[in-house]
């Protein structure tokens, strides 16, 4: 285990509205407001998007299972920001549901909202901390380049 203590720091209320992509807009956000290390909570609905759903086999590296939707579902979700080779990687969990199908996974790709989602964004103040791609394991786990 490894970690590094922090402050929550600024604190952004975002609305995104029908037709904007979720992790498009977060990426811009991320850039524009210069936040490096963050977490946040969102809700709303989205009419298309792409799930990673699992591995395929329990082999690491991981081969994704994906899931896609094109129609209309509730959102919900919890994700972190934080910076991969110079820019912002949002990483985001949620569970998405219509009628009595719900699919959760990691969204990744298209995310276009249907009506609203609401983002509440917690910047972590008193770290620093990046993605960086372990080839081992296949991803970009965060990496904290000081502990306090």
């Amino acid at each position: 285990m490894e970690y590094s203590t922090g402050n929550i720091g600024r604190v952004f209320t975002v609305r995104l509205d029908h037709g904007d992509d979720i992790l498009s807009e977060l990426e811009g956000l991320a850039v524009s407001e210069n936040i490096k290390s963050a977490m946040f909570m969102m809700l709303g609905a989205v009419k298309e998007a792409n799930l990673v759903v699992g591995p395929k086999t329990n082999d690491v590296p991981p081969d994704p299972q994906w899931a896609k939707f094109n129609d209309a579902h509730e959102l919900i979700g919890i994700g972190n920001i934080f910076w991969e080779e110079g820019k912002p990687k949002i990483h985001l969990h949620s569970a998405a549901g219509r009628g009595d199908s719900v699919k959760t996974g990691c969204l990744r790709g298209e995310s276009d909202v249907f009506m609203v989602v609401e983002i509440f964004i917690m910047e972590i103040a008193g770290i620093s901390a990046s993605r960086i791609f372990d080839p081992n394991r296949g991803f970009a786990p965060v990496t904290f380049l000081d502990r306090s």
